[in-house]
């Protein structure tokens, strides 16, 4: 619709509500606006919650706001339809987009389609001048305040063509807050901890028991290490980690600069450390054949998985070998050659057959209780010496993985239990039950795929109930489709300093303590324990609590800046890779529904849109089923189907697949089966 037509319609819009409020008054409405194609969605709030109901609103109506504004509006009578009558809070104060000359005026168009207003930019005095095509940030001095204003900003970031990779790159750190350098200070205080010689003094001394570590082939910063002994009433499992607490103090300008980051961030080409390159690569890292200090937790496990004892210590550990997860494997399933016998013959044979029973102990354990145990299927970018993508390929997890997976799982749930039952300050890391309509919805969904999860008692979902289903999807070969509709039903978990419990663990105590190399709210648990470890007086440890709730605000945000870091950066090589394959053709499923087209995602895990209006005929979305039909013919989430790609956008990380209709008789019906699960590892990553 044109300006002059739609500002006809805003007009006589406002006469009919002039009409009607002379007869009754409308209903006052609070929430956060939300664009769409034909004007927006009101989600109304009440106590800080959005509520799940949708009030539409004509684009005549938006009064200028946009995606993630706070808004008053007022709903017509006898219907879900509103207007806005005042933007409270502006949620967007910055836009990222691609410049470009028009006459005497400058544009921007924003990598953000919800934003749909003109965005017109004014170079800043003394600031850098772009050309057009450059990739820029513009800060916003004016919002549009009627349907016919733009919105005007002033350019107060350039960085480069918008077609680079680089260019991009340097955009997404930018947006996301990702800090990349460290201050003078923080890199001469790492700098004075690089040579530190540990010594033993009034820490266990571990340095004769078999401990090693087991990561990635790439990995520096090696912060955990194990140690499993048999005993005649169980197992003793020994974690031990690196004590970062010892190197940075509170109040240091290493601490507050780790505390701004939260998060190391890692990419497919660099890792953004949470510490100096000194710490996280030297002093702090667990490297084989050196003398460590660690913040040790030694677990008494009897036969049937129960935690019997919990026993944290401060120590100093020897790593007798570093441990890779593929060699491990290798190990596993026999197929080591006579190199890597040798490079493991101290734990090959009795120490890792005891790590590999007590695993299965803890495992089966776990799913005894119904922890949710979602599969991966990560994509790993491989680049070339230039850092251009060239193969993108999955990431596979085999038992060495999953090993380390479940003893950290276990150490993490007994220290939050040692420090819960102590009744120490703690940051906890808690996953809540999701919402009840949310629940149904995903129970509805289920049942029209065949799947009966027997009855569930409203209020009452289980974490057994919800691994029952997927166990039911994955035989029927449903396991994607299923999978991602759980995943949008779950809350996402975070750090708190009061404990709530973990749903999708389903522990009644958990928190992050095996990481504190990369992740800030261990190191906050570990200067807690430590606190109390040095004096056993729980007022030593008492004086962090507010410490803890911080630490558990800081990190929560600050995980979720990196979340998003990493995966823009992700789609960002993706996209450049499928530029590169334009024309190609693939079989993919289809990962997500919408009304407006469909996602499908590649065996690679590169993803991209199908539109609907490219669709034969005319198609609208089942939300019930997830489905796009057209009466006769539908494509639902997790099947499979034939796509070229079309085209890639490397500004936008934009990737359009075209439907091959030709070849769906073929794919239709195939769905992934048990050994090609759904895409998850946001949730792992997440727990």
């Amino acid at each position: 619709m044109g300006r002059k037509n739609r500002k006809k319609v805003y007009e006589f819009a406002q006469k009919k509500t002039k009409k009607i409020n002379r007869h009754m008054t409308l209903r006052q409405i609070q929430g956060k606006f939300f664009s769409t194609s034909k004007g927006g969605i009101i989600f109304e709030l009440s106590d800080g919650q959005l509520s799940e109901d949708k009030i539409y609103v004509d684009a005549c109506c938006t009064l200028g706001a946009m995606t993630g504004d706070i808004v008053e509006g007022r709903i017509f009578p006898r219907s879900r339809d509103a207007e806005v009558t005042k933007i409270k809070e502006r949620a967007i104060k910055k836009i990222i987009g691609t410049f470009y000359e028009n006459g005497p005026e400058n544009y921007v168009l924003p990598d953000d389609k919800k934003i749909k207003f003109q965005v017109k930019a004014k170079l800043s005095e003394g600031g850098m001048i772009p050309v057009s095509g450059d990739k820029i940030e513009l800060t916003i001095t004016e919002y549009p305040e009627s349907l016919d204003d733009d919105v005007i900003g002033i350019i107060t970031a350039v960085f480069g063509d918008s077609c680079t990779r680089e260019a991009n790159y340097s955009a997404i750190l930018h947006q996301c807050g990702i800090i990349t350098s460290f201050s003078e200070k923080a890199e001469n205080e790492a700098g004075m901890c690089e040579h530190d010689i540990p010594v033993c003094d009034e820490r266990e001394d571990f340095r004769q028991k078999l401990v090693y570590t087991i990561d990635g082939e790439d990995a520096k910063d090696l912060d955990d290490a194990i140690s499993v002994e048999k005993t005649p009433y169980g197992y003793i499992l020994g974690v031990h980690i690196a004590d970062v607490s010892h190197y940075v103090k509170e109040n240091t300008a290493l601490d507050k600069e780790a505390m701004a980051r939260g998060t190391s961030v890692y990419f497919s080409d660099k890792v953004v450390p949470m510490l100096p390159v000194a710490l996280s690569n030297g002093i702090c890292s667990l490297n084989s054949g050196v003398d460590r200090y660690t913040l040790s937790v030694l677990i008494n496990i009897d036969e049937n998985g129960e935690t019997v004892k919990v026993r944290p210590c401060k120590a100093v550990i020897n790593s007798r070998v570093r441990g890779v997860y593929s060699e491990i494997n290798a190990l596993i399933d026999n197929t080591a050659d006579v190199g890597l016998r040798e490079k493991y013959k101290d734990i090959i044979g009795e120490p890792l057959e005891n790590a590999l029973k007590l695993y299965s102990i803890l495992k089966a354990k776990n799913q005894e209780k119904g922890m949710l145990e979602l599969e991966t299927t990560e994509g790993k970018v491989i680049l070339d010496s230039d850092g251009e993508p060239i193969d993108i390929v999955r990431r596979e997890r085999g038992v060495g993985e999953r090993l380390i997976e479940q003893f950290m799982l276990c150490a993490n749930e007994a220290i939050a239990s040692y420090l819960s039952e102590k009744d120490l300050p703690c940051v906890y890391r808690i996953h809540e039950k999701p919402d009840e309509e949310k629940v149904a919805e995903f129970l509805k969904f289920a049942h029209n795929l065949n799947i009966n999860p027997g009855y569930v008692q409203k209020g009452k979902i289980t974490p057994r109930v919800l691994s029952g289903i997927l166990d039911k999807a994955e035989e029927k070969g449903l396991g994607l489709p299923v999978s991602y509709m759980l995943l949008r039903t779950m809350q996402k978990a975070k750090y708190s300093a009061v404990n709530t419990g973990h749903f999708g663990l389903s522990s009644a105590c958990y928190c992050h303590f095996t990481s504190p190399i990369r992740r800030y709210p261990d190191l906050s648990v570990h200067r807690i324990l430590s606190a109390y470890l040095q004096s056993r007086k729980k007022s030593e440890a008492e004086k962090y609590r507010s410490f803890a709730v911080k630490s558990s605000e800081k990190s929560s945000a600050a995980e979720l800046r990196a979340l998003d870091a990493e995966r823009k950066i992700d789609a960002l090589y993706k996209t450049i890779y499928m530029k590169n394959n334009i024309g190609k053709v693939y079989t993919a499923v289809i990962s997500s529904v919408t009304s407006m087209g469909l996602f499908c995602m590649l065996e690679n895990t590169c993803e991209g849109f199908i539109p609907i209006e490219t669709l034969p005929g005319k198609f609208m979305v089942d939300r019930e089923n997830l489905q796009l039909s057209n009466g006769t013919v539908s494509y639902g989430l997790g099947e499979k189907v034939m796509i070229k790609v079309e085209s890639a956008d490397v500004s936008t990380s934009r990737v359009r697949f075209l439907l091959l209709e030709e070849k769906r008789s073929r794919a239709q019906g195939e769905r992934f089966g048990k050994n090609q699960s759904s895409v998850r590892e946001r949730y792992r990553k997440s727990r």
